[in-house]
């Protein structure tokens, strides 16, 4: 079941799409489960329809799942691929900001290290 924070500072369809993707790392979602349609999705989650095709659309372009005309959206076979260049730049854009609250607030980069170390094996473990 995906959860969405009103809340949380990042828009509903990334908030999606980071559920997607840790559903696969836990295996709740294994290659070639179905999804649910996008209105199925929408009224599960509350979220207009169009949030959750954009959703939908991005995880489709990073290869997360695929859609089969007239018959669904399904998990894909996780494929080793180089890293997207735009999501790797995400990523350091990300990080950085991540970088400079923990510089403001003085953490130390030791901190740093651990908190990048456990979340990365609690979500392989996931």
């Amino acid at each position: 079941m995906i959860k969405i924070d009103p809340r949380s500072p990042h828009p509903y369809y990334e908030q999606i799409i980071s559920a997607i993707k840790q559903q696969c790392l836990a295996k709740v979602l294994l290659p070639g489960d179905k999804l649910p349609s996008v209105r199925e999705m929408a009224g599960t989650i509350l979220v207009n329809p169009n949030t959750i095709s954009k959703a939908y659309q991005e995880l489709e372009r990073q290869g997360v799942i695929e859609t089969l005309r007239g018959k669904g959206t399904y998990i894909a076979e996780r494929q080793a691929t180089p890293l997207n260049k735009e999501l790797e730049l995400k990523l350091q854009k990300q990080l950085e900001e991540f970088c400079l609250e923990a510089l403001y607030l003085e953490i130390p980069k030791e901190t740093l290290t651990k908190w990048i170390e456990d979340n990365y094996q609690k979500l392989k473990k996931e």
